[in-house]
């Protein structure tokens, strides 16, 4: 079992908290929603993004810091744990979609850190972009003719 490089998640957690003031401020343009009204549940995010990030060091399997956070907020939000009521009515005061704008942003650095591994990948990345992009195109019209076929609407 590994440990916990502290350093390294305090480094973490100031990015977490980084984003979460940049959330609480898209919070307030994008939604109206008060950046003292979501600071409560902004906390309780970090919190548990922070919780997966250790859980993550710590075991040792290859799985995403996200699919520990989306475990950690499944437990601690089931209907029959005490847990459950406090998470929900705090966290139901952030709106999912303006926390996607920071995310996005840091995904698209991230990214821009990377070019020269994507110049190595060249045509094959764009290969697979567009693979991906027909398949889910083609994939959405399937889906869709045979909901309206059975709906009677076309």
């Amino acid at each position: 079992m590994a440990s916990i490089d502290w350093e390294k998640l305090g480094g973490q957690l100031n990015m977490l908290i980084l984003v979460g003031l940049i959330t609480l401020i898209g919070q307030k343009i994008g939604y109206g929603i008060s950046p003292l009204k979501a600071l409560p549940g902004m906390i309780v995010i970090v919190l548990i993004c922070l919780a997966a990030l250790a859980l993550k060091r710590l075991i040792p399997l290859k799985i995403p810091a996200f699919a520990y956070a989306s475990l950690i907020a499944l437990v601690l939000t089931m209907p029959w744990l005490p847990t459950s009521a406090i998470i929900l009515k705090y966290t139901n005061e952030v709106n999912f979609l303006g926390t996607t704008t920071p995310i996005l942003a840091y995904a698209g650095i991230s990214i821009g850190l990377q070019v020269l591994e994507i110049k190595r990948i060249s045509w094959k990345l764009v290969l697979v972009a567009f693979l991906v992009f027909l398949g889910t195109f083609f994939g959405s019209a399937i889906v869709a003719q045979i909901i309206l076929k059975l709906q009677g609407l076309i």
